[in-house]
């Protein structure tokens, strides 16, 4: 047989073991072995293990150089990686070749690989380690996780691992950026969830429904027909529907609207009351009777003078004196109430607590609930409605515990009524869908978003959260208010767990990005395979959505796309703040799948300025002009598809000072626009640029009643188009024809059945 083995006649094909790429090494002598230098593990492992994962020498960059700073004097020194692998112009891996007698474990070993991915020319997703007998794999993150550490030996049973995260197949290109809408589908396929197409954005009707809409303030609340369209979109009748931040329990009611399971899950146990006691059915004959019953034993009873109201602090219940936080104008919860104020709310609710009916009671407590919103010191009245009893509380208002500078003496017994009708609509507006039949679809659970323990692994059809957003409401810290009348504690224990930033317990940012990136380890643990997440965020830093992308992905989620949202009415800080605060949200999709696709980091260079304008003045010839939410909205957007919200977060953490260096402001609409003086920098697509031009013009023409002729257009266009390649005349013609309509002789007018068209470019 000369020695060699004898072929094998099999019925199906043979499938030879994947270490047998490298022609059958004894990794077990390799570290023994003085001749088994680094230059053997390049040839007989790396360069063997690259082509079996796909990769050819264009996509592979030997001894990359790279400029580190070194020293005290920090010298600028040239560095060789050796191995930079390259999909197109990004790069998604560094592998650092070391001989077999050093370890993979030693830190300054890993510190040199992760300077190499991390600099700002390579900025690679990963980066791994081989000595011959190991092969690490590390993510390039701050903590430089540890995603695959195993000997060679062992290589066939961690190949797929391996292929799963550095085949070029395993990485998703930036997403090019799209100024249409995209082309929207209908019905729901049961069995194809992952090619659900984005939703575009809802319009609100945050006030349209009456089980959400005048039922009790929060801090923040989803607009009910937002989460119903999502919930519809990804999932189907019988699913269950997670909101791990479940706040004031927008997701879990249309969850149980739309014929669905819906687990609701909050730190905040105010938070908790007002779901668990809004969808609790009641019997309506007997939810008037009782109201009529409790109104006319207040009226006996209400305290009105200054002995009546001594007495009555002496015998009904008050608000626990809760310490508030450092910001409040008092020390304690039971300072925020007069003792009027005190004594007519604790007669009122220990009527309420004589009521036998559970669920009753429970309503009853909502409406008294809703009614210390209005009867406290910190009720601020609305200057322009004094009278309609039209304002908030100072919580809800301005985050903080302000003493209002005129307190309103309202008639208690005025607004428990209308807190009746308001539940009653409620109530009524959920009763064909969540009713004594349907109500134990809903679990309402005291917990954190961080430890969701209670559910199984894959147990969950589809998520949709709205975290909290940094520092931006401290929601235990506020409900201090509430808590004291509704006997509702909060243990230092919630505080901990709570994912905020500041607050009275001072968490620093490093606090809250673990809490968030715990919660998205949760989340993906008890979400099934091929189903979809989707995060509302509309933090103005960009440091955290750099956060939640990069554990997303860390955990195994899959970035789909990111859709802007408007959540409705325009806020008080908004109005206050304009440059600080944001109005709109972006809702982040993702996938939880089998073999998810990264995205990998651009290659910008020093190219990241010119990205920013690129993308700013993209968004503004699209609208015409833009605000600072669309803008921010877009730079988001981009900066997760293009993979540069790192560099985004280091150099403009604040876009403001850029947009007014390099943009004209108008100050009466808060929006931006191209400055008549600068023109466009970047070289964005012609047509976009007509189209910016080209309508304004022909507005000004129609409001001045002059004709706007072709030979006219095109000298008035062609010079603010100099920046780019110059279009041709029919180039303009061809975009005129989009937009316009042509009449009499040879002249153009806009569409009359564009008016939003014509409004969003209106000068």
């Amino acid at each position: 047989m000369n020695g060699k083995p004898a072929r094998r006649n099999v019925a199906f094909p043979f499938c030879m073991p994947r270490s047998n790429i490298f022609g059958g090494l004894n990794f077990a002598t390799i570290a023994h072995d003085p001749t088994f230098k680094e230059a053997s593990v390049r040839s007989f492992i790396i360069d063997p293990l690259l082509h079996e994962l796909g990769y050819t020498p264009d996509n592979i960059v030997l001894e990359k150089t790279v400029q580190i700073q070194t020293g005290s004097r920090k010298q600028t020194t040239p560095y060789y990686a050796d191995y930079a692998l390259k999909i197109d112009s990004s790069f998604v891996c560094v592998i650092e070749v070391k001989k077999p007698q050093k370890s993979l474990t030693e830190s300054s070993l890993i510190d040199q690989a992760f300077s190499y991915a991390s600099h700002r020319e390579i900025r690679s997703n990963y980066f791994a380690l081989c000595n011959g007998s190991d092969f690490a794999l590390f993510r390039t993150d701050l903590d430089r996780t540890n995603v695959l550490h195993f000997s060679l030996s062992e290589f066939d049973q961690h190949w797929d691992n391996l292929k799963r995260f550095l085949s070029p197949d395993s990485f998703q290109q930036g997403k090019p950026i799209q100024y249409e809408k995209p082309i929207e589908t209908t019905g729901f396929d049961t069995e194809k969830y992952c090619r659900r197409l984005l939703l575009d954005e809802i319009p609100v009707r945050k006030r349209a429904k009456r089980r959400h809409f005048g039922v009790h303030g929060y801090f923040t609340k989803q607009s009910w027909d937002i989460v119903a369209a999502y919930i519809e979109n990804y999932s189907k009748p019988g699913d269950v529907i997670l909101d791990p931040f479940g706040g004031s329990g927008v997701t879990v009611v249309e969850s149980i609207m739309k014929e669905r399971h819906g687990i609701h899950v909050d730190i905040n146990p105010f938070a908790n009351f007002l779901v668990d006691s809004l969808i609790v059915p009641v019997n309506f004959d007997e939810f008037h009777n009782t109201f009529e019953h409790v109104k006319k034993e207040y009226q006996k009873r209400e305290p009105k003078t200054d002995e009546e109201i001594q007495k009555a602090l002496r015998k009904y219940p008050r608000p626990k004196p809760i310490p508030l936080d450092k910001h409040a104008d008092v020390r304690t919860a039971d300072q925020l109430f007069s003792p009027k104020q005190t004594a007519q709310l604790g007669l009122l609710k220990s009527l309420i607590l004589k009521i036998a009916d559970k669920n009753i009671r429970k309503t009853f407590m909502l409406m008294f609930s809703g009614l210390i919103t209005k009867i406290n010191l910190t009720y601020h009245n609305n200057p322009n409605r004094p009278r309609d009893g039209q304002g908030n509380a100072s919580a809800f208002q301005y985050y903080r515990y302000r003493i209002a500078p005129c307190p309103v003496d309202a008639d208690l017994m005025k607004y428990f009524k209308l807190r009746y009708d308001k539940v009653n609509k409620a109530k009524d507006d959920m009763s064909i869908a969540i009713n004594a039949d349907t109500v134990n679809n809903a679990r309402i659970i005291k917990g954190t978003a961080t430890d969701l323990s209670f559910l199984p692994k894959e147990s969950v059809d589809y998520i949709y959260t709205d975290p909290p957003y940094g520092k931006k409401i401290p929601y235990l810290d506020l409900s201090a208010m509430w808590n004291a009348w509704l006997d509702l504690d909060v243990t230092e224990k919630d505080y901990a767990l709570e994912a905020i930033e500041g607050g009275e317990h001072n968490k620093t940012k490093q606090e809250y990005n673990d809490l968030i990136a715990q919660s998205i380890r949760e989340m993906f643990r008890v979400l099934k395979y091929d189903r979809w997440l989707t995060f509302v965020f509309a933090h103005k830093d960009p440091e955290f959505w750099h956060l939640i992308i990069d554990t997303a992905e860390s955990c195994g989620f899959e970035y789909v796309g990111a859709v802007p949202q408007k959540n409705g009415q325009t806020s008080f800080k908004k109005r206050q703040h304009p440059f600080s605060v944001l109005s709109g949200q972006l809702m982040i999709n993702f996938r939880k799948t089998r073999s998810p696709k990264a995205i990998m980091k651009a290659n910008l260079g020093t190219q990241l300025t010119d990205i920013i304008i690129q993308t700013i003045e993209g968004i503004i010839a699209q609208h015409g002009r833009a605000t600072l939410e669309q803008i921010n909205d877009e730079l988001i957007v981009r900066g997760l598809e293009l993979g540069f919200l790192d560099l985004l977060a280091k150099e403009h953490n604040d876009i403001t000072p850029f947009l007014l260096q390099n943009f004209s402001y108008n100050e009466e609409d808060e929006t931006y626009s191209i400055a008549e003086s600068r023109g466009f920098k970047s070289h964005l697509d012609v047509r976009l640029r007509i189209r910016y031009y080209l309508v304004p013009y022909l507005n000004r023409c129609e409001r001045e009643g002059r004709e706007a002729r072709f030979d006219d257009i095109v000298p008035s266009i062609m010079p603010l188009l100099k920046n780019g390649n110059t279009p041709e005349a029919q180039t303009i013609l061809s975009v005129l024809e989009d937009i316009g309509e042509h009449y009499g002789k040879d002249c153009w007018r806009l569409k009359p059945d564009s008016p939003q068209q014509r409004l969003a470019w209106e000068e």
